[in-house]
């Protein structure tokens, strides 16, 4: 299994020394593989659905709840822009996203539903250390939920892939235009997300039950 690395910005290399990265808030890829984080059994079909409920642009973080057949449970989508990866700030946004959309699983010993995380970005498919903040929130959000950590997928102009699994796709990608769902999506809502790690702003919210 491999992974490409994008070279370190200059103020990347700055934001880490400034603490964000230094303090171990982000995954690096061998982690995250290391972590045994379930395959998605359909992930064309996972991101197909969730890129057309909510048509996400760079910088829209989409998070799903799947039950155990892998059918969508909950979803909700927000924008997060940051100065700096701080896995921190990114588990409390979505922690957040999940808190308003589906009550959590903690009396259960052992979690049943996982959380899947698409991110569209700008740049390639190469694991970045913003990807590697995104992968940290997301593991910490679940063990916060009750919920099984799941995959992390980027979602560029290049297409899509699931980051540590070696699959993607063309298409659906940040350029395309979404596929039109059927009549299965329950609601969509405005929502503003607001954290104490930083800035969020309005976004929109499915959630399928």
């Amino acid at each position: 299994m491999t992974f490409g690395f994008a070279p370190p910005s200059t103020s990347s290399l700055a934001n880490a020394t400034r603490g964000g990265s230094r303090h171990g808030r982000l995954l690096e890829p061998a982690e995250w593989t290391a972590a045994g984080i379930p395959l998605l059994r359909n992930p064309r079909e996972v991101v197909g659905g969730l890129h057309s409920r909510h048509s996400p642009v760079p910088s829209t973080a989409v998070i799903a709840v799947l039950d155990p057949e892998e059918r969508l449970v909950a979803s909700a989508s927000f924008v997060q822009r940051s100065t700096s990866a701080d896995g921190w700030e990114y588990r409390n946004a979505l922690l957040a996203a999940l808190r308003r959309v589906i009550p959590h699983d903690l009396r259960l010993r052992t979690p049943v539903r996982t959380a899947v995380l698409m991110y569209c970005r700008e740049g390639d498919e190469r694991w970045t250390e913003e990807d590697g903040a995104w992968m940290w929130g997301l593991r910490d959000a679940c063990t916060l939920h009750g919920l099984r950590c799941g995959a992390y997928v980027t979602l560029t102009r290049n297409g899509w892939q699931v980051l540590g699994e070696g699959r993607g796709g063309r298409r659906p990608s940040s350029d395309s235009r979404p596929e039109r769902l059927g009549d299965t999506v329950a609601e969509v809502t405005a929502l503003n997300l607001s954290t104490g790690g930083g800035a969020a702003e309005a976004l929109r919210r499915t959630a399928a039950r």
